[in-house]
């Protein structure tokens, strides 16, 4: 090297700090290439070459930028390697897997797969197939379209139940690729179909045969082995002439004679230094009659950068994304998630081709041509700020109680979270504030400070109660009949709100039938038609009658029954001087004694026991006392005569 030149030097290590460290040597590769740089007054130019593991940071893998791709011999095999390149603090640190092949690595290597069969659609022979063969677990076949489906089928698939799993080549191509899931689906009902085609391959691929229909020739830059730009020059090729360069010494002036109009893409990997090259090219060899106005309009095309608010046109759907074009030089993309919460939702009932929607920019990714967009987060940013107007004014916002937790409920208003605590949520302690989870409340917003936002259901519920209350108290006499909501449940009855004021029912007002415990006759959440029996104006107390006169036994017993009726009924209680027998629900009728039989009974328990079906006669009723004799000996003697 001269001596003006900069040297390189290069650390290869299994870990750096801050990335991933778990020793010293961490911590050394962390510090030394920073230090060197330091003293090096320029000198130096450092890199650091690490694997990518899947731990790193979700922020770091944000920032990575990709440069390329190679293989390296391993063993048997070829394996293939992303290159990727981060620079901090003047150091280089160079990653060696692409996230989107990482992706389908993780889906073949998975030990839950070993009892399967993984299916690869892609060439068998291309670097990036051969390290997903690299990384199977289990028994792997490739296909590159939907007829070699069908032989691997008969040949493997047929013989067995296997589980099947199917990635793709992140450059397969997408029309093929839908041929053969359909395939794959109709012969493998059991099959795991995994969508692994890289987002910025399939707009490379859409927008390369969208512009070839409105071209005399497409120039496609890129590797003239590469795969990414093989496909664009099929998908060109189906409606134009396509050609492929390296870079724009390959531009040959011929390929213009007749050219009225010139297209240009490139995969998506492509350095855009060679692109420009290419351009700038490609600008002597046509006749280029843009205006200067024109040229610096286009020079000037649309920017946006992550947060911006933009509208989109939906361009095209699919199963688990949007295509849209916000007029920016980027395809930008909105998933299935980004459009809603609902997890069961289809893009198609969703939004169609065509439709223009408010969109914010979550990233840009330049490198890959694309632009990743929601929808669902601009809601929420304009949620979020309805919500930060709410707390301040005090103004009822309302929204969906979505789930639970051990200290409060969550409701999602406008898209955004609010949390309200337990004691929030319901006005009675022991009420169940679980049971609110899928209905739509209103509420109020008592704090809203950055991420978190607190509400209070209870403090709107109060003040609709409060009305309600003066309302109710206004009007309320006894005898009066509501139809009312179970709160809570008690030992001794049940409160019912019946208007913002809660009247207890008590246990005996329940049934006619004697009941251990109210939840016997009702349930919280039951609406039931209750009467006021009583009222204390001065505490303001409510008590409530839910079982009905007509349902009274003894009723029926006077009106039903005249003495001399007969029962077959159950003996449920015996005593000294007799058994008592249940001839109604709720309505128990004395045997004495001296009417069991005709013969003389020393001993209740000697003639009968508690469960018996015996045959009585009413001789009297004491409607007054509530008291009934019956009689067994009356139909032996009736049967006698």
């Amino acid at each position: 090297m001269g001596e003006n030149k900069v040297k390189k030097i290069f650390f290869v290590a299994s870990e750096a700090q801050p990335f991933f460290a778990s020793g010293g040597l961490g911590d050394v590769i962390g510090s030394l290439p920073k230090r060197i740089l330091k003293n090096a007054k320029g000198e130096f130019e450092v890199s650091v070459i690490l694997p990518l593991y899947a731990k790193l940071n979700q922020a770091y893998k944000n920032k990575l930028i990709y440069i390329g791709q190679t293989t390296t011999k391993l063993s048997w095999r070829n394996q293939y390697c992303g290159i990727f390149k981060y620079e901090e603090n003047g150091v280089k640190y160079e990653d060696a897997t692409c996230p989107f092949v990482k992706k389908i690595h993780n889906i073949v290597a998975n030990p839950d797969n070993k009892d399967g069969i993984v299916l690869i659609a892609g060439n068998s022979v291309h670097p990036e197939v051969e390290g997903i063969i690299g990384h199977c677990s289990t028994e792997c076949h490739t296909f590159k379209n939907s007829e070699e489906i069908d032989e691997i089928y008969n040949i493997v698939l047929k013989k067995n139940n296997k589980q099947v799993f199917v990635v793709a080549q992140t450059t397969f191509d997408t029309k093929e690729w839908k041929k053969c899931v359909k395939k794959i689906k109709k012969l493998c009902t059991n099959a795991k179909i995994f969508d692994t085609i890289c987002n910025a391959t399939w707009a490379r691929q859409q927008e390369a045969e969208d512009l070839s229909q409105q071209c005399d020739i497409i120039v496609v830059i890129g590797g003239h082995h590469s795969s990414n730009t093989q496909k664009l020059v099929q998908v060109a090729a189906k409606h134009t002439r396509a050609v492929t360069v390296e870079t724009a010494s390959e531009l040959r002036p011929e390929w213009f004679a007749d050219v009225k109009t010139a297209g240009v893409t490139a995969g998506a990997s492509t350095p855009s230094s060679i692109i420009e090259e290419v351009l700038n090219s490609m600008s002597a060899e046509i006749n280029d009659s843009m205006s200067f106005e024109e040229m610096l309009n286009a020079s000037e095309e649309k920017r946006v950068h992550a947060g911006s608010i933009v509208k989109g046109i939906v361009t095209s759907i699919s199963a688990n994304e949007i295509q849209v074009d916000i007029g920016a030089k980027q395809t930008g993309f909105v998933k299935l998630s980004e459009l809603t919460d609902d997890s069961s939702a289809k893009v198609e009932d969703l939004v169609k081709v065509g439709d223009e929607l408010d969109l914010i920019v979550e990233k840009v990714m330049d490198q890959d041509g694309v632009i990743q967009l929601s929808r669902k987060k601009l809601a929420s940013r304009k949620g979020m700020e309805e919500i930060a107007k709410a707390a301040e004014s005090g103004e009822v916002v309302e929204g969906d109680v979505t789930e639970f937790n051990k200290g409060g409920v969550v409701v999602n208003v406008k898209g955004v979270k609010v949390f309200v605590p337990r004691s929030q949520a319901t006005m009675r302690r022991d009420e169940d504030y679980t049971a609110l989870v899928g209905q739509h409340v209103q509420l109020v917003v008592t704090e809203c400070s950055g991420r978190k936002i607190v509400g209070s259901i209870n403090k709107v519920t109060a003040e609709q109660n409060k009305a309600k209350r003066e309302e109710f108290w206004a009007n309320v006499e006894v005898g009066k009949t509501y139809t009312g909501v179970v709160k809570s449940l008690t030992s001794y009855g049940a409160f019912v709100d019946i208007g913002g004021v809660d009247g207890l029912c008590h246990i005996s007002e329940l049934s006619w039938n004697r009941i251990k415990h109210p939840s016997e006759v009702v349930s919280v959440g039951d609406t039931i038609e209750v009467y006021v029996k009583d009222i204390d104006t001065e505490n303001h107390k409510v008590s409530l009658g839910y079982k009905k006169a007509e349902d009274n036994p003894w009723e029926q017993l006077k009106n039903n029954y005249p003495i001399g009726s007969t029962f077959h009924a159950p003996v449920v209680s015996l005593t000294k001087f007799g058994a008592f027998v249940r001839i109604l629900p709720g309505v128990d009728g004395l045997v004495h004694i001296s009417e069991i039989s005709n013969d003389r009974v020393e001993k209740v328990s000697d003639a009968l026991k508690v469960g018996d079906m015996v045959d009585v006669k009413l001789l009297d009723v004491d409607f007054d006392k509530k008291r009934i004799s019956l009689s067994m000996k009356a139909l032996l003697n009736d049967d006698a005569e």
